[in-house]
Formats: structure tokens, sequence, C-alpha cells
């Protein structure tokens, strides 16, 4: 990883993990962290933005840019599409900026194939029965697809054993101190730091 380059992190959880408020508040916290607006087929929910939460496209539209290669990763998520922009993620690393991205696991392991050397992190929940609590309590899915984000999550979870990182989302304000922990050793680590100081002592 070169500091040049930027780096590029990426948090995944099963639905309801909380992937999007961690990632969301690391960006106001840790400076110089860039962040590549994901598209998707699903509505919006209530209070989310176009172009500010995600990019909201039908599912023609989305069909097509897979067909031109317009992602770096994609993923069907139960009955919807969600992808991440090739060009936007090339943009912001070779601008310098790191970036940090929050997908599923189906993301993750397609941008750690096509990325080695990005950084890749996985938010637990501290039981099932506190991220049902929590899908519950968004108020914004039906009974049915409750059920099946729960199906799910614990296939999701066993995916950790890959991930570079594991932060347990037991309280919030911890998980978030925790991942821009990971974040900054990560841009401290001598061989993302040394052009910087080459640069400072005109050396090398």
């Amino acid at each position: 990883m070169n500091r040049m380059a930027g780096t590029l992190f990426v948090i995944s959880a099963p639905s309801g993990g909380g992937k999007s408020t961690i990632a969301a508040a690391v960006r106001q916290r840790v400076e110089g962290l860039g962040y590549s607006i994901s598209h998707t087929t699903r509505p919006p929910r209530k209070g989310e933005q176009d172009g500010v939460d995600y990019h909201f496209i039908d599912k023609t539209t989305f069909t097509r840019m897979v067909e031109e290669g317009a992602f770096l990763e994609w993923a069907r998520v139960y009955e919807d599409l969600y992808g991440t922009s090739l060009r936007g993620v090339r943009d912001l690393t070779a601008s310098g900026a790191d970036i940090l991205l929050d997908v599923d696991v189906q993301g993750g392991r397609n941008i750690k194939a096509r990325f080695p050397a990005s950084v890749l992190i996985f938010l637990v929940p501290p039981s099932l029965n506190v991220l049902e609590d929590r899908l519950r309590g968004r108020g914004t899915d039906e009974e049915r697809v409750i059920r099946n984000r729960m199906n799910q999550a614990m296939d999701d979870i066993r995916n950790c054993v890959w991930y570079d990182y594991i932060v347990i989302n037991d309280r919030l304000d911890q998980a978030i101190q925790e991942t821009q922990s990971i974040i900054l050793s990560m841009r401290c680590q001598a061989k993302c730091r040394l052009p910087q100081v080459k640069r400072l002592f005109e050396f090398m």
C-alpha cells in the first residue's frame, strides 16, 4: 500500500449490523477519507437522499452499467442490486485519497480479489437477538424481509474469518473508535509514511 496512491478500506456486516452508521461517523472524524457513493435499485428509506446516501437507479440502468463494466463490484442483496463505481474509486485513489466503502461480504470478496492491498473490516453484532432488535427498530422493513435478513445473517458472520480486522459492534461509540483506530494505524505504517518522509527530508 502506497500513501501516494491512497488506501481502500472496506467495512462489511450483516444487514442491520451498523456498517453505514459507523462508516458515516468515521468519515466525519478521520481527515482525508473519501467515499464513493454506491448505486442501488432499492427505493430510498426515510431520510435518505439521492446522490448523498446512494445513487438510486432502476434495474434497467443498473444492468446496463454492469454490461459496460462500470462497477468495481456489484451484488444482488435479497431483491435489490448494489454496486460500487469503478471510476469513482480509481479517481479518488489516484488523487492520493484513502477511501472507505461499506459493502456486503460479496462485495468485500470481489474488492479484495481486485485490490489485494485493500483493508477489510468486519462488524460483528454482539448477538443475533441484538441484530434482530436493530432490524426491527429501523421500522423500514416488512416481516418477510426481516426474516430473510436474519436467515442470511449467520452466513454473513461466518465470512469474518477472511477479513483483516473484526470489530464487535456492541457499543456504537467503541465500535466507531476501533474502526477509526484501524485506519489511523494503517496510515502510520512505515511503508505508507515513507513517501511523505522522503519528500520532507529529500532523501533516497
